[in-house]
């Protein structure tokens, strides 16, 4: 069968089980695009149709740009890899260590044994965490009057380190830290930095923390998994007053322009003549930066996500960027492959040694929702298999 059959059965197979309202998803080879196509609807009972220039919240898929931004700026020597991640951002030289909580319930804190690196803060070793992943952070986040993340306060990101730097990975807002250095040195915003250093030259047209009116027009809504194992429509609430554009998941974006991005990887860093990394650069981002530390499963404790594994059995490594798995997949990915996803179930993979990559873009709560995780798997097999 061809790849166009295989991976098109896949996409309307999930809609019509009720995976989703809507999906999109593209991928390619080092030849190009290989293929394209979306099934369901953008919004849930409207009949505007999903397609892969229909605009999505990327949300945790905001981290591997931003991190590439960062390898930038450590490219070009503006940045020390092995720096104290304070010399750039400050606020991070007040964060202590969390050991427990007294009777009171008030966070019992100490100072790290050494400070946080700019390699720990891009590679989730830094000791920072997340509340949607850790009850320990939404607890001292509570105790200390701090905002949530979904606020985008610059107190949301001053919650106490959950371990010392270093010493093991957890999932953290590290990347945002990592936008507040980005926007530091270079003297722009986060946005603006992005726009002249990636979505331009990658011809990202549809790629932005504040979409425009045309990419809100083309925008799909965000849909929540129901008790009965239907769909139903979701609406996060809308942060008032933001003080920063988060580097870890604020970015709308399409299946088009997400597989530029992927595409330019793949092509140790450049797309269409447009160099965005050189060979510093993709070696940091594509090979293990955390040694023997490896990465654990995501614990959830926040009904917007499940608790979840990729690839169980699978040992997983950390570039600057992307999440590295060490053996071949069942899905047939290489050794070596790169990949990371979004907590509305978007997903894709990048795989330098088998040359292909790919998107799956949904807007879909809880993450990792086993029928839209299973649509995800299905797609990227369907791809090798053809």
């Amino acid at each position: 069968m061809t790849l166009k059959r295989n991976a098109d059965d896949v996409l309307n197979g999930a809609v019509a089980a009720g995976a989703f309202a809507g999906v999109a998803a593209m991928a390619a080879d080092r030849n190009g695009v290989a293929y394209e196509g979306a099934a369901g609807v953008r919004t849930l009972g409207a009949p505007e149709a999903m397609d892969t220039g229909t605009v999505c919240w990327l949300a945790s898929m905001t981290k591997p740009i931003v991190s590439v931004a960062l390898a930038q700026l450590i490219e070009r020597g503006a940045v020390e890899l092995a720096a104290p991640a304070r010399a750039y951002a400050a606020a991070l030289g007040a964060l202590q260590v969390l050991t427990g909580f007294d009777a009171s319930g008030a966070p019992m804190l100490r100072a790290p044994k050494s400070d946080i690196t700019i390699r720990q803060l891009l590679t989730h070793t830094s000791g920072l965490g997340y509340e949607l992943f850790n009850a320990d952070v939404a607890r001292a986040q509570a105790a200390l009057g701090l905002p949530s993340i979904a606020e985008t306060k610059d107190a949301s990101l001053m919650a106490p380190l959950l371990f010392d730097p270093g010493e093991r990975w957890e999932y953290g807002v590290g990347i945002d830290w990592a936008g507040k250095i980005v926007e530091a040195v270079s003297g722009k915003t986060l946005g603006a930095y992005l726009e002249e250093n990636i979505f331009a030259p990658l011809a990202m047209r549809d790629t932005a923390f504040a979409p425009t009116p045309p990419m809100r027009a083309r925008a799909a809504s965000l849909h929540m998994r129901l008790p009965d194992g239907g769909l139903g429509l979701f609406a996060l609430p809308a942060a008032e007053a933001p003080e920063f554009e988060p580097g870890g998941s604020g970015l709308f974006s399409t299946a088009r322009d997400y597989l530029r991005f992927a595409r330019a990887i793949l092509g140790g860093g450049a797309l269409d003549g447009a160099r965005v990394l050189g060979e510093q650069g993709m070696r940091l981002v594509t090979t293990n930066q955390i040694g023997a530390i490896h990465v654990t499963p995501l614990n959830s404790v926040t009904p917007l996500a499940l608790s979840h594994e990729m690839f169980p059995g699978v040992t997983k490594r950390w570039s600057l960027a992307f999440m590295l798995n060490e053996a071949p997949l069942p899905t047939g990915r290489a050794a070596g492959g790169l990949m990371w996803s979004g907590i509305a179930n978007t997903y894709f993979w990048i795989d330098p040694a088998g040359g292909r990559c790919g998107v799956l873009l949904a807007q879909l709560l809880p993450f990792a929702d086993p029928k839209a995780m299973g649509a995800f798997l299905d797609f990227e097999s369907a791809v090798y298999r053809s």
